[in-house]
């Protein structure tokens, strides 16, 4: 129980760290990222978790 309020001890201070700076240095801009470019390796991706997850539940 020790090590469970730990580890969301440790995630609640990065959180009161990260969501500052990421308010500070995020990107300001009328226009919105173009992130089409990421479409194509989704699929792929998906296909190579579902293969993975495959051979842990067989040989695993």
């Amino acid at each position: 129980m020790g090590t469970l309020l730990t580890i969301l001890a440790v995630l609640f201070i990065a959180l009161i760290v990260i969501i500052p700076l990421l308010e500070k240095y995020a990107a300001r801009g009328g226009e919105p990222k173009n992130y089409g470019h990421l479409t194509r390796w989704f699929i792929p991706l998906m296909m190579l978790i579902l293969v993975l997850q495959f051979l842990r539940h067989v040989f695993g």
